[in-house]
């Protein structure tokens, strides 16, 4: 049952709206605001996503990158299972060239002629996982990622992204259909400042900063300075057009052994993009090299995980994300775990997000078996 459909800017204007504004009003006034004209529905499974995304065809996706992610991989593996692995692959990197050329100018002659053939014979089907009617989305909640930006962008439905926390009442940055810029989270609000400080972490001040914790001045003082700057914990830097690139978050760095200073979600964010991979932990904090857990997708890969297909293909994954940093932060071994990470057994948040401690903790004899091998 297809919901009621809306000019797709509308939409965006009223989510982005809803979510990234300064808010100063009831939260009945925003509700109204989201529902008025339109019909929304939450899906919590994302094994049904895609057929849940194909029964409502929505005008608009608001969601995680996780789903993004899935909606890729799930039609990544059907095409392989159709034996048309090489044209997906084909599509998918003509996807993100074109993209990429719109930020650099335009797409030459022959990308265009490319992206033409493929819209015709990939990118509907694409856009056809996603409902076949969404045009706009919006990932938050953690990084989606350059390659999976270009990719759907370069199908027809821009993703944007924007960034905030609890303590800032929605968000802090935000991108919009009129300037984007991919692998950002956008320029601040109006009225809202940031820093980058001497570390590397984002500080932002602003009216939709809070005050501070009830009852605890201590995590007060120590969240806000003397001048209302609120420290996030976040690690950042801001490009001389104002647009927030998020690189890290300050408590997970990873502090090898020599001394060398890595940021996780870089690498496992990539590894994970792999259609066989479910979740990624890099590991190495204090060790002499840079390790990772894997979890396997079983809508991705049916077969043994003791198959040498699979861990090449791991490996692949692996090489692919390495290629992003340098060789002291590269990833040199991995685990492939016999169980996936989920909401259910304790080590995923209801926004898929990974629960480190909780992982570290419980494989820590995993981990260190990595070291002594």
């Amino acid at each position: 049952m297809p919901g009621r459909i809306i000019s797709a800017f509308t939409l965006v204007t009223r989510v982005i709206f809803l979510m990234f504004c300064r808010i100063k009003q009831s939260s009945a006034h925003f509700c109204y605001i989201l529902i008025h004209g339109l019909k929304s529905v939450i899906t919590a499974d994302v094994k049904d996503l895609v057929e849940h995304l194909g029964e409502y065809q929505p005008t608009f996706v608001l969601a995680v990158p996780r789903v993004f992610e899935k909606v890729f991989n799930t039609a990544s593996t059907r095409a392989y299972a159709d034996g048309k692995g090489k044209i997906f692959d084909q599509a998918v990197a003509t996807a993100i060239a074109y993209s990429r050329a719109q930020d650099a100018g335009r797409p030459g002659l022959a990308l265009r002629l490319r992206h033409a053939l493929f819209d015709r014979l990939v990118y509907g089907k694409l856009r056809g996982a996603l409902g076949g009617r969404a045009e706009w989305a919006i990932s938050g909640g953690a990084p989606l990622g350059d390659r999976l930006a270009h990719f759907y962008r370069g199908i027809g439905v821009t993703v944007l992204e924007g960034y905030g926390l609890t303590e800032t009442t929605a968000a802090l940055c935000v991108n919009t259909p009129t300037e984007q810029r991919v692998g950002t989270v956008g320029r601040p609000f109006p009225d809202t400042e940031v820093r980058v400080g001497p570390d590397g972490e984002l500080s932002f001040r602003g009216p939709q900063v809070f005050g501070g914790y009830w009852n605890n001045d201590d995590a007060t003082r120590e969240a806000i300075d003397a001048d209302g700057w609120f420290a996030t914990g976040d690690l950042g830097e801001v490009d001389a057009d104002g647009y927030v690139r998020i690189t890290g978050r300050k408590k997970e760095i990873l502090v090898t052994a020599g001394g060398k200073n890595v940021a996780p979600a870089v690498l496992e964010d990539r590894i994970r993009a792999h259609p066989y991979v479910s979740q990624a932990l890099v590991v190495g904090d204090g060790k002499p090299f840079v390790a990772a857990l894997v979890t396997i997708d079983p809508e991705g890969w049916s077969g043994s995980l003791d198959d040498p297909e699979l861990e090449a293909a791991v490996q692949s994954a692996v090489d692919d994300a390495n290629s992003q940093v340098s060789q002291a932060e590269s990833v040199r071994k991995f685990v492939i775990l016999p169980e996936d990470w989920t909401e259910e057994n304790g080590y995923l948040t209801p926004s898929f997000k990974v629960k480190r401690n909780a992982i570290l903790r419980d494989f820590h004899d995993t981990v260190e078996g990595i070291y002594v091998r």
